[in-house]
């Protein structure tokens, strides 16, 4: 992972240099309070920084699947783990999908050396690692393009010329979804954008939106499974799922599909999307009236030799992150891995949250670090730039404006990607609106038109990872002093 930076966008001019103690001090705060605040900031990178290592898809893979002459051992402890002898296949080979998919595919080619055949993996452009006998094709997200479509193809394409002599790893993490969009039927990619993006626009849930695409796919709800059948696979899960729920984990490719078409019309219903591409409406509505096969369920024959594990959440990530906290002074709760909803009501709840620490000591006292993670969603109103977990800053920033200056709210996504930007979320106290007042711009207008990443980058509480090649959804911290 590349060394966290806050405020890196302006990292040669004044507004980067307000975090010094100095100017804070002129913004009307005493110098213990400044040296606080800059310290508390330290603090929250250095967490972050641990929660992310701590789900290092490369580590996380090599623990899982040790190897000692022909025999795999998969899993990490008693009574899990499960045996596996390379000797009863004449191939091995590899496919899959994520943004942490590379590094995943980069642990079993160390793993299984020349034992591994070949393989097919498609990631987000820029999420890459050098592999010798896998194929990485980098494509579209959270919008997939041709590229996911001819990579996806390819995949399908080996899965179909398996047997029950082969063994087929399947790596899959966080983007999978969007990465392996081959669609279904007669509907076009630009049409499955198309609807795609009307449920992320109007604040869908992933698992409503994956209950879409499942159905508009011709990969996705058990259907690789369906293709690979009757091989063995071995299904290697990064979880960015709210639950850890493995058939929403990139629309589970591999694992029994719990929604259906039926299930896919309420949801269109529920958020009155009526003028969706008359392709994916036709393809929806023969489903319903079972003139489509149903993606493959529970108790389904296909699955009889699939083994699905995931070897890496969030709450790996919140564990680490509550480590390190305290290895820095600070009593840690941790309050969910779970946590879901629009991102400005939960801003103010984890506000609320550090105002009664302030004001009570009350769950806990200072100095406090409480972490949070899960997903949260934005319903796009404005044209602005950013994504969830700058949009939670700012909402949190200006619920913060006028607190005392004891607190240091931080949210970034684990893959270093929040929204169509080049940052991870953002990182805010209660002198923000104060500094972005002093610049001439008003907090509320910025969050009205979705344009947290604006705002942020002009105050200096951006934060910027680049790639983390992992992804296990977000992790939020309130730290107070």
């Amino acid at each position: 992972m590349k060394e966290v930076l806050v405020g890196q966008c302006d990292r040669e001019n004044v507004k980067y240099k307000l975090y010094n103690t100095i100017a804070l001090i002129r913004l009307g705060i005493a110098k213990a309070e400044a040296r606080m605040i800059h310290q508390m900031r330290t603090h929250a990178e250095e967490i972050f920084r641990d929660s992310v290592a701590a789900v290092d898809p490369y580590n996380a893979v090599r623990q899982f699947v040790k190897r000692q002459g022909d025999i795999l051992s998969l899993g990490q402890e008693e009574p899990e783990t499960q045996e596996v002898d390379l000797s009863r296949f004449n191939r091995v080979l590899v496919v899959g999908g994520g943004k942490a998919t590379a590094p995943m595919a980069k642990a079993i080619e160390d793993t299984l050396g020349s034992r591994l055949e070949t393989g097919v993996i498609t990631v987000k452009y820029g999420f890459t690692t050098p592999l010798s006998r896998i194929e990485i094709i980098e494509a579209g997200h959270p919008i997939p393009d041709e590229n996911g479509v001819s990579g996806t193809r390819k995949i399908l394409e080996l899965l179909q010329g398996c047997g029950e002599n082969d063994l087929v790893f399947s790596l899959i993490s966080g983007g999978g979804s969007a990465l392996l969009p081959q669609p279904a039927g007669e509907i076009t990619l630009a049409e499955k954008q198309a609807v795609t993006r009307m449920l992320i626009e109007c604040g869908a849930s992933i698992d409503e939106i994956n209950a879409l695409r499942k159905h508009i796919s011709s990969s996705k709800g058990g259907q690789m499974a369906r293709l690979a059948y009757p091989a063995t696979t071995i299904n290697l899960m990064l979880s960015d799922v709210v639950g850890d729920k493995m058939d929403v984990i990139a629309s589970g490719p591999f694992v029994p599909d719990t929604s259906t078409y039926r299930k896919v019309q309420e949801v269109l219903e529920k958020y009155r999307l009526t003028d969706i591409p008359p392709a994916v409406k036709n393809h929806l509505q023969a489903g319903v009236a079972g003139k489509l096969s149903e993606t493959p369920k529970e108790g389904d024959p296909v699955f009889e030799r699939v083994n699905n594990r995931i070897v890496g959440s969030n709450m790996i990530a919140l564990q680490a992150a509550g480590k390190k906290a305290e290895a820095l002074g600070y009593t840690t709760i941790i309050l969910s891995s779970m946590v879901e909803g629009e991102t400005r009501e939960v801003a103010r709840v984890h506000t609320a949250i550090a105002r009664e620490i302030l004001r009570t000591g009350h769950p806990v006292s200072p100095p406090a670090c409480i972490i949070s993670g899960g997903e949260t969603t934005v319903t796009i109103r404005g044209k602005g730039l950013g994504g969830r977990n700058q949009e939670f800053c700012l909402a949190a920033a200006m619920d913060l404006a006028g607190t005392a200056p004891r607190v240091v709210i931080m949210s970034g996504g684990t893959d270093g990607n929040d929204g169509p930007t080049d940052a991870a979320g953002g990182m805010v106290d209660p002198l923000t609106v104060k500094r972005a007042e002093e610049a001439g711009m008003k907090a509320r207008d910025f969050l009205e038109n979705n344009d947290a990443y604006h705002f942020l980058r002009e105050t200096g509480d951006l934060l910027i990872t680049g790639p983390t090649n992992t992804n296990v959804m977000d992790v939020r911290l309130i730290l107070v002093r």
